[in-house]
């Protein structure tokens, strides 16, 4: 009999679909650590973070049932999910949304699980970690400029009209500024 930890991203969501609890751990403990630190780094404080570390697997454990993963990858989706609910409690809590939106089911489909495009690349969990220091490498070959605007609109979750609005500067003016750090990145990603 094979062990969970012997299982696939894949396997394991696919008992989860089935609400098989051991395999929601397992997943737990291959991607808690990951997720923590990226919450972390966007969530204001500890206690925060540590919520909404567990509202993502709470996520997962109601909603993976939903989602098609022959077309994409676990950790891609599990990544992105726990980024829009840490960004989702940040823009909340600096009350961005004008009047709070209530948050149930229909908002958290719309605004909290990601829809992810069959056009991106497909990452799995062992490479994730085995690119992370070119990836960090690349990053702080960036200007501060090109940090701080990756920094806006990726852990604060703030949108073009918002960072234009930030920074003072015209919209059009952001959005240049953050495809060109975009496509810096890219470069030292490929050339790193």
């Amino acid at each position: 009999m094979r062990k969970y930890k012997d299982f696939s991203d894949l396997e394991l969501i696919n008992k989860i679909k089935k609400y098989d609890s051991r395999a929601l751990e397992e997943l737990y403990v291959r991607y808690s650590p990951i997720l923590f630190t990226l919450i972390k780094k966007i969530a204001p404080n500890k206690e925060t973070a540590e919520k909404v570390l567990v509202d993502v697997f709470e996520i997962i454990w109601k909603k993976a049932v939903n989602y098609d993963f022959e077309t994409s990858s676990v950790y891609t989706w599990i990544i992105n999910l726990a980024r829009n609910k840490i960004v989702d409690v940040v823009k909340r809590s600096r009350n961005a949304f004008g009047v709070s939106k209530a948050y149930n089911d229909e908002y958290e489909d719309y605004f909290i699980i990601p829809e992810l495009s069959p056009e991106i690349d497909n990452l799995e969990l062992a490479t994730a970690e085995n690119i992370k220091d070119k990836v960090e490498s690349s990053l702080e070959k960036l200007s501060d400029t090109q940090k701080y605007v990756i920094h806006l609109a990726y852990y604060e979750g703030y949108n073009l009209n918002e960072i234009s609005e930030k920074l003072n500067i015209p919209i059009e003016t952001v959005r240049s500024k953050i495809m060109a750090s975009l496509n810096t990145l890219k470069d030292n990603l490929v050339s790193g």
